[in-house]
């Protein structure tokens, strides 16, 4: 940070959200292009009192960024599927680095219970699925073992109207 209070890579411990921070949240994650004024009008709190509880909770790394939810169909992203992976004890960040730089990759989580690593794809089509599945993620030495399931539909739950009724 900033200010020098904390080792290179190290977190600062997460400060309590409020109920006006919570709000911001929401409606922001609804709208991530809402102005400082909308968001301050929505939220019933002066536009410099927004500003800084922005830039505060992206100092926090509570808001990691602002991007697009797209829709992978209609982007030519046809194929979608989660691919769970068994890995090599100790490898987490290693396996995770490679899967980072695939095409398509969109959410990699490491989960407890039956497998390792959960996975979440879009592709053009099966065929390049099955390419990335067999091809990329399979060579990955510490991969031991995956299993893909299709999705054949999904919804975001983060999107919604575009003013959530406890906002406006």
């Amino acid at each position: 940070m900033a200010d020098g209070g904390e080792e290179p890579g190290q977190i600062p411990p997460a400060r309590p959200l409020d109920a006006v921070d919570r709000d911001i949240l929401r409606l922001l994650q609804t709208d991530g292009r809402a102005s400082i004024r909308s968001v301050a009008d929505r939220v019933h709190v002066s536009r410099a009192n927004a500003y800084a509880r922005i830039n505060r909770l992206i100092d926090d790394g509570v808001i990691r960024g602002f991007s697009a939810r797209v829709n992978h169909e209609r982007a030519g992203q046809g194929a979608s599927a989660y691919v769970t992976l068994k890995i090599v004890q100790n490898s987490w960040r290693t396996v995770r680095e490679q899967l980072q730089a695939l095409p398509g990759a969109t959410h990699i989580a490491l989960v407890s219970g039956d497998f390792d690593v959960l996975l979440l794809v879009h592709t053009p089509d099966n065929r390049s699925l099955r390419e990335l599945v067999l091809t990329r993620i399979q060579a990955i030495p510490e991969v031991l073992s995956t299993r893909t399931l299709l999705v054949f539909e999904e919804t975001d739950l983060a999107t919604g109207p575009a003013r959530p009724p406890e906002l406006t």
